[in-house]
């Protein structure tokens, strides 16, 4: 039998297990090549996109950055045209970062590169069933969106 087509073993850990698995395969083909950048700065964009004017404390907390890692993450996009970051006018050791124009072409180009990598990922799920574990995975994530660019009203 080819191990490739062989059967997953049921995960002890559920659902969640199976899907931080399939994250994993995602995140190893997910390659600076394949996509004009990597994964980490098309999720940060993505998520500048739908949160325009995100504090840069936020954007960190939510990807689960340290304030280092978050600079440097920026920085690379900066450099690269992607974001613009500017002082908060309500707080100005606050730091908003914004994507430009450059930016939301290069998440378009990367997102449409992600999707023929999701076609080769899903290729065991015909059409209704992507379609429908699309509508799963958004219906567990309703509700969630309250950790999203807020910031931890602890964190220093």
């Amino acid at each position: 039998m080819n191990p490739a087509k062989a059967e997953p073993a049921p995960s002890p850990t559920g659902s969640i297990g199976l899907i931080t698995q399939l994250s994993r395969v995602v995140f190893r083909r997910a390659t600076e090549d394949l996509l004009g950048m990597r994964l980490k700065q098309l999720i940060a964009l993505d998520h500048l996109h739908r949160n325009q004017g995100c504090l840069q404390q936020a954007l960190g907390q939510t990807l689960m950055l340290d304030p280092n890692n978050c600079v440097i993450l920026l920085n690379d996009l900066d450099e690269r045209g992607y974001v613009e970051r500017r002082r908060d006018p309500a707080d100005r050791r606050r730091h908003l970062v914004e994507v430009t124009p450059e930016g939301v072409a290069a998440l378009k180009a990367a997102e449409a590169r992600l999707d023929s990598l999701e076609n080769e990922v899903l290729g065991n799920l015909d059409p209704g069933e992507r379609e429908q574990l699309r509508e799963l995975l958004a219906k567990a994530l309703t509700g969630q969106e309250s950790w999203l660019c807020e910031p931890d009203p602890g964190a220093s």
